[in-house]
């Protein structure tokens, strides 16, 4: 049951983990990134900001908004001339990002916008995206990220889901968005970024330089309103915001547990700075991190990419479109010492011919994370090949499992593998939140080394809702032994040592004549293929066995292969029955997001559409 927020309270909680690795781990890497004398500085400018008087009253009744807000103010005001943010040609200072977020976040109250009123934003990787995301952050306002390959009404029901009250969009989308404008009840305000905005549009430039840089009424909340289930279904909207800003926001709803729960919880979600290099990481010139983004920002895994940027005082590289030899130049150019990827981003990258792959210093690379589908062992050891190859002092790959709605659970860092190679093949341990491997039908938690459905507690899930669709949580809650636990239909197992392996997912299974199949399995197979660029396997109807394993393939330029090969590849490597595709089609390209996310439905209504029509 939620718990009053109070001194007290927040203060027990603290006092119960303060000598974690955890905690400890964080607080070294927060006092490694901004520098001792920042931190002090910061603190010191934080508490001036509104009176001392005024902020002690503000601590004391734990209304924590205004000053939480302020405190990353003052924080930008303190690291001055760091770079903030390296956009193509354009570098903007903390400083400069500071003046253009408080005269945003100005012009946002202007228009209307309170706290929990929220400002949607369709927005390529860029400083503008940055921009926004700050400005709704320090006003209290989420900030819905809509997936910029959406278009037609698709866009105006993801858009209308969240009933945002402005639209912050590219120019780029205009012709997507400007048919369906007045089909957006909610929106009483859209900003373009670009180009030449339209009557009834306002001028993103246009709106800051007529707005001051003066502090605005601040409040609270990580902007964070994730989009999920996108590509298997309906978009739902999680309100991830409300669990990573309890604490200090006065306008997030409480957790359904109490404060030490969710404090630690909340400990261990941000932690993943430290397990991944946070308290050692000092770029020689900027003396801090600095993050190069290539996966869209809208999906919620890039967060663990550009969570050093707002936490730690990182230097952001956002990159508007991936490319994979340009990701390494922006390595080398940038000294990029941190990256969020998915697997689809390394597999280009390792295509690359190795006379280009050898022309680029990689040295400054120490955390290049890998999330959001299954990254085959292969790649894994592939990349870090790669990077220590071309400088990198040790193995570079890291890897996380959670989803939009849990955030991370479990991190695999480099001395896990290296201490035991096995445990390439997994996804790490829990160490920001917890997972339980359970029984559907015995309703019980299984033994060590035995598969199961994988269920997960983390601050993410303690105050988890669908805002919209609020039915859809049912489907995701188990209920065991009184705890409330989020299930993503996912199937795995852990070893002795805790380290988490995926099978498969329950609503990818595919049930051929009675036996379960895994298509994640096959996939890991093809995906060793030298001739495969990419592929998926996917559920296709059969007159007698009900479905059958079907693999789509995407091969490489130039290259030509047969089904009988490809069936024949799979048996090689020890496929057995019905996990050899019955059937394998070629593709000259598979319907796959930048972010990772393979669209399976739109294959499979290719193969069923014929069964459907009939009933």
């Amino acid at each position: 049951m939620p718990e009053e927020k109070s001194l007290k309270s927040v203060t027990k909680a603290m006092r119960a983990i303060m000598f974690t690795e955890e905690n400890r781990g964080l607080n070294r890497s927060v006092r490694k990134q901004w520098g001792f004398v920042n931190v002090v500085k910061t603190l010191k400018n934080t508490m001036q900001t509104g009176g001392f008087k005024n902020n002690m009253d503000a601590i004391k009744r734990f209304q924590m908004g205004s000053i939480a807000a302020n405190f990353f103010i003052c924080l930008w005001e303190v690291l001055d001339q760091r770079e903030a943010i390296v956009d193509g040609d354009r570098r903007f200072t903390f400083k400069q990002m500071r003046d253009r977020v408080l005269r945003l976040a100005n012009a946002f109250q202007s228009m209307g916008v309170k706290p929990k009123d929220r400002i949607a934003c369709m927005l390529y990787n860029s400083a503008e995206y940055f921009e926004t995301f700050y400005a709704a952050t320090i006003i209290g306002a989420p900030l819905p990220a809509v997936n910029w390959h959406l278009s037609g009404k698709d866009l105006r029901d993801t858009i209308n889901l969240r009933k945002p009250r402005v639209f912050v969009f590219d120019h780029d989308f205009a012709e997507d968005i400007l048919p369906f404008k007045d089909e957006m009840k909610t929106v009483e305000q859209f900003i373009m970024v670009g180009g030449e905005a339209p009557r009834g549009i306002s001028s993103y430039e246009k709106i800051i330089s007529e707005h001051s840089a003066e502090m605005p009424k601040t409040n609270f909340i990580f902007a964070m309103n994730p989009y999920t289930g996108g590509t298997t279904g309906s978009p739902k909207s999680s309100n991830l915001y409300d669990g990573l800003s309890y604490l200090l926001s006065d306008v997030a709803e409480a957790p359904r547990t109490g404060m030490e729960e969710y404090y630690r919880y909340l400990i261990r979600q941000f932690s993943y700075m430290y397990f991944f290099g946070g308290d050692k990481i000092k770029d020689p010139v900027e003396k801090n991190i600095r993050s190069l983004i290539p996966t869209p920002m809208y999906h919620a895994g890039t967060a663990a990419g550009f969570g050093p940027c707002i936490l730690l005082g990182a230097t952001a590289v956002p990159m508007r479109k991936f490319d994979p030899e340009s990701y390494l130049m922006m390595v080398e150019k940038e000294r990029i010492s941190w990256s969020f990827t998915v697997p689809t981003i390394l597999q280009r990258i390792l295509a690359l011919p190795d006379s280009v792959k050898r022309k680029y210093d990689l040295s400054s690379m120490n955390t290049l994370i890998s999330a959001a589908a299954p990254c085959p062992p292969e790649v894994k050891n592939a990349v870090n090949d790669l990077f220590t190859k071309q400088g990198a002092k040790k193995p570079v790959f890291h890897e996380y499992y959670g989803s939009s709605e849990t955030a991370m659970i479990t991190l695999m860092l480099p001395q896990d593998y290296i201490q035991k190679p096995e445990r390439i093949h997994s996804v790490g341990k829990p160490r920001c939140g917890d997972i339980l491997i359970y029984d559907e039908i015995s309703q019980k938690p299984v033994d060590t080394g035995k598969e199961g459905l994988i269920l997960c507690r983390s601050v993410g899930t303690l105050s988890l809702r669908y805002p919209g669709t609020e039915s859809k949580l049912k489907e995701s809650q188990k209920i065991v032994d009184g705890q409330e636990w989020y299930d993503d239909r996912l199937i795995g197992w852990q070893d002795p040592d805790g380290f988490l392996y995926l099978t498969g997912r329950l609503k990818e299974m595919i049930i051929c004549g009675g036996v379960n199949i895994f298509p994640v399995e096959i996939e890991r197979v093809l995906f060793m293929n030298p001739k495969i660029d990419d592929a998926a396997v996917i559920r296709a109807p059969h007159p007698d066995l009900g479905e059958m394993a079907l693999a789509c393939i995407q091969l490489k330029k130039g290259v030509k292969a047969t089904e009988k090969e490809i069936q024949d590849y799979c048996k090689e490597k020890g496929l057995k029955g019905f996990s050899i595709p019955k059937k394998v089609d070629f593709f000259d390209k598979l319907p796959r997001h930048i972010d990772g996310k393979l669209i399976k439905r739109e294959l499979e209504d290719i193969y069923w559409k014929e069964v459907k029509r009939r009933g």
